[in-house]
């Protein structure tokens, strides 16, 4: 059975996670930052000392990788031969090379098959790039989170990193693979005029309204 799934999008420091994260928490649903598997995939990529610009070596390198993903307090953990690879996908040199690495097809092929056999274990806040549009285009529950660029880049200063929000967005927008579009029937909120808390409580009532009985996590 195919569980419900509430599809949060939008661009780098938007602040769709922090949205989503108060959801999932609010609903009982489980939490799923697809950006963070992408993150996953760059930092084995670095680690493995290979070109993210090279897409041949990507490959190979996908072909070896096993991801595992379990459910734990709420989340999905993303593991690879074991290891938890969460605690590496926000380095800087991660966090520098994620939207070239995220852009080559065969990845995005692989990781939205995963992403959508996870609909099988329980009820889910996906947020990401791609999730309304790609992922779960049938789900019913479309938001797209949004702000400028100035309160987006002033965020991730506060987050303590560097980042070419422009650079970012115009690869993640212009990509040939699932480019970072919103959804004709997502609805837009915008994140630099409304707290993150105000936007969840906004997604909460419209999805509690509209479900109905509520589903449980497992």
């Amino acid at each position: 059975m195919l569980h419900p799934v509430i599809c949060i999008d939008g661009p780098a420091a938007s602040g769709k996670s922090t949205v989503a994260r108060l959801v999932a928490k609010d609903l009982n649903f489980v939490y799923v930052d697809t950006g963070a598997m992408y993150r996953a995939f760059t930092f084995l990529t670095l680690e493995a000392g290979h070109d993210p610009k090279s897409r041949a070596r990507m490959k190979q390198l996908l072909e070896k990788v096993v991801f595992h993903a379990d459910i734990k307090d709420g989340e999905i953990h993303l593991q690879e031969g074991g290891r938890d690879l969460a605690p590496h996908t926000r380095l800087p040199e991660v966090n520098a090379s994620v939207s070239v690495v995220s852009a080559l097809p065969e990845l995005r092929e692989h990781l939205v098959n995963l992403q959508r056999k996870l609909r099988l274990s329980a009820p889910l806040v996906m947020e990401g790039r791609d999730i309304g549009t790609v992922v779960c285009s049938d789900s019913p529950y479309k938001y797209f989170i949004d702000a400028c660029p100035t309160v987006r880049a002033e965020r991730r200063r506060k987050q303590g990193q560097q980042d070419n929000l422009a650079a970012r967005d115009k690869l993640d927008s212009s990509r040939s693979a699932a480019p970072l579009v919103r959804a004709a029937d997502a609805k837009l909120l915008d994140s630099g005029h409304h707290d993150a808390r105000t936007l969840a409580d906004l997604i909460v009532k419209e999805v509690r309204a509209r479900l109905s009985p509520a589903p449980t996590v497992p």
